[in-house]
């Protein structure tokens, strides 16, 4: 059941906990929606309070997006950063909702996102750490115009990644991707990369191994 009440329309897995469960907040891709990642919540651990969030803008003729990404001849294809730094304000000030609203830890809060979710979920780890511990980031990248500047001046000592990409994607290059490892290793992040041989998706070893990892963390 789509929950309307809070700032984004979003789905909902309850937990088998009544209080204090680890929270994992699920953000989809370009032009899809809330059911897609949600998919996965079935076969996730139990304990999880899951939150599938339907991005804020509605694309014609179906599906949603965090930001515009638009191609034209001049620029070839660019992304709204302005839009999309506020939807990771946005998804901020959601995380703040859900942890008032639903029987969750915040001490203990994963964003899982896949392709521009997984770009909004670097930028909202990285912009407010203190807001999340775990992040799986499926087929995306670190956009740094949507993040801070001074990133050396935060505390990432909480943060653990789990980044993975397909090595035929043909939506977002490998090659940005295996920029995250290097940036991560400057900030002394914890983090885990892995790479799969296929395009724009996530293959089944691909979802085993992050819900291993995520197993290890809640």
């Amino acid at each position: 059941m789509i929950n309307t009440s809070l700032s984004l329309q979003h789905l909902v897995r309850e937990s088998s906990l009544t209080a204090n469960a680890p929270l994992l907040i699920m953000l989809h891709g370009y032009g899809s929606d809330e059911n897609d990642l949600f998919s996965f919540a079935s076969e996730l651990p139990d304990e999880l309070f899951i939150i599938s969030v339907r991005a804020p803008h509605p694309m014609q003729p179906f599906g949603n997006a965090w930001y515009a990404i638009n191609f034209d001849e001049e620029k070839g294809k660019w992304s709204n950063n302005e839009e999309a730094i506020a939807s990771r304000d946005l998804i901020a000030t959601f995380i703040n909702e859900a942890l008032a609203t639903y029987p969750v830890n915040k001490n203990n809060v994963t964003l899982l996102g896949f392709s521009q979710g997984t770009i909004l979920s670097y930028a909202v780890a990285l912009t407010y750490p203190e807001k999340v511990k775990n992040i799986v980031a499926l087929s995306g990248y670190i956009n740094k115009d949507i993040i801070p500047e001074n990133l050396e001046s935060k505390d990432y000592t909480n943060l653990d990644f789990y980044c993975s990409h397909g090595s035929a994607d043909q939506v977002i290059p490998v090659n940005w991707a295996r920029l995250t490892p290097p940036l991560l290793d400057s900030l002394n992040i914890k983090h885990k990369y892995s790479e799969f041989p296929v395009g724009h998706g996530v293959a089944p070893q691909n979802f085993y191994e992050f819900k291993d990892w995520l197993i290890k963390r809640i």
